[in-house]
């Protein structure tokens, strides 16, 4: 674990030499193979040095936050060609890349706290300093102090834990705490985080102001840390959790239906792959809180496949976005006619988006059915309503744009080049290709 951080504190200087952009993005490429050699599919801690090491879950969660800042920088060419503080703007990805490493890596529940917080910072600077409306400002601030505030009593129960128990190690969290204050304390970060419906409004705020390369991180990366803290939390609160995490996952469940009903009436595509976004994860809650294997292992593969699927999504209304400089769906329309071959991806991610065979999305949602479903036959109707509107948002997401006649106002513009079918490329890919290798996940 330490080389990977020395390799990462070594790009340092390079952020700021001008023509050493792509350099960067390159090493990205080289550590994510790096880390991708050193696999381990188990859940006993590998690769230990100074409190640091990998298990099963935290060695996916940093392949995916490697591989989703390295087509952060590939989605970013036009800060490049722009010049607008390319040395910055790579710097700060490098810091938010360092923090999630060492959020996912950590060993101690006191340092995965303070890694958790630090990753905000990195993430606040790319919607405030490259983010495109004024809003940006609101929307950042709507950020921090949800999570702020969600995380300040987090810290009480971390202390009253080392009080009683003298250790904050996750190896040795061997205890059960049957205290629902503490329960609340502890989780309620990670609920905003994930977001569980009510506590979500921050995300499709920040997605909706955010740079590109902000939309990915949050996305792909900065949601999974809510469902990381809950799998390493609830074997505490196994027994508190077995009286009250019904409650939540009713809260979530439902929640996910109600966002679904909420994208179909959207108008912005950001906004809507936004509420998308919330609707997968209130299934991924769901799944967490049945304390189940099925749930625990459909959890982990359905937060790796959103990260690709919904950063591809962002990615694409980016594409138009920078042509059509809006993004609205009235304005979006008939893009099938001046931009064939970006059509084909947008179907093919739109498709993952519905859990369309042979995405990993499908086998995640499968595994979330299954866990759900075992735990009581009345999360069959929600389960189900997600299921169906969720095919429904991602084809009036794709018929919306693609189809219909183009507005008269839109001049002329390039169909699209190869850094954006790479950039696709590379998320679809790995997002359809691992299903192959689906049982690896399940060790």
């Amino acid at each position: 674990m330490m080389k990977l951080i020395l390799v990462i504190i070594s790009l340092t200087p390079l952020c700021f030499l001008m023509n050493y952009f792509w350099i960067i993005q390159i090493s990205f490429f080289l550590l994510f193979f790096m880390v991708f050699l050193n696999m381990n599919l188990t859940f006993f801690y590998t690769s230990i040095s100074y409190m640091m090491g990998c298990d099963y879950i935290s060695y996916l969660m940093i392949l995916l936050s490697i591989w989703i800042c390295t087509l952060m920088i590939m989605a970013s060419e036009k800060i490049y060609s722009e010049n607008n503080f390319p040395g910055f703007f790579c710097f700060t990805v490098l810091m938010l890349l360092f923090s999630l490493i060492l959020t996912f890596g950590s060993m101690n529940m006191f340092m995965f706290y303070i890694f958790f917080e630090v990753s905000l910072i990195p993430t606040l600077i790319l919607i405030l300093g490259w983010g495109y409306q004024p809003e940006r400002i609101q929307a950042g601030m709507y950020m921090l102090m949800y999570t702020l505030f969600g995380s300040l009593p987090m810290i009480i129960s971390l202390l009253y834990m080392y009080k009683n128990f003298y250790t904050l190690d996750i190896y040795y969290l061997s205890f059960t705490l049957d205290n629902v204050y503490l329960y609340l304390c502890t989780i309620f970060v990670f609920l905003v985080k994930i977001p569980m419906y009510s506590v979500h409004l921050w995300l499709p705020k920040a997605h909706v102001e955010a740079p590109i390369s902000g939309s990915m991180i949050l996305a792909g990366v900065m949601l999974k840390l809510g469902g990381y803290g809950l799998i390493r939390f609830m074997k505490i609160y196994m027994v508190v959790g077995l009286k009250f995490n019904f409650i939540i996952m009713s809260i979530s469940l439902m929640g996910g239906f109600i966002i679904s009903l909420i994208c179909l009436r959207q108008m912005d595509v950001k906004s809507l792959i936004a509420y998308s976004s919330v609707s997968h994860m209130s299934l991924v809650l769901g799944g967490l809180m049945t304390m189940n294997s099925w749930g625990l292992y459909g959890s982990v593969i359905m937060m790796v496949s959103h990260g690709l699927c919904s950063s591809g999504l962002f990615c694409l209304a980016n594409c138009s976005y920078e042509r059509l400089s809006s993004r609205s769906l009235f304005l979006k329309k008939g893009l099938i006619n001046v931009m064939p071959s970006m059509s084909l991806w947008w179907f093919l991610l739109c498709s993952s988006n519905m859990a369309a065979p042979p995405s990993l999305n499908l086998l995640g949602e499968i595994m979330l059915i299954n866990s759900l479903v075992s735990y009581s036959w009345l999360m069959m109707i929600f389960v189900g309503l997600i299921s169906f509107f969720g095919g429904c948002y991602s084809l009036y997401l794709y018929s919306s744009t693609q189809h219909g006649k183009m507005v008269m106002g839109t001049y002329a513009f390039s169909s699209g080049n190869i850094r954006e079918y790479l950039l696709m490329f590379l998320h679809w890919v790995p997002l359809n290709l691992i299903f192959l290798v689906g049982d690896s996940f399940i060790c």
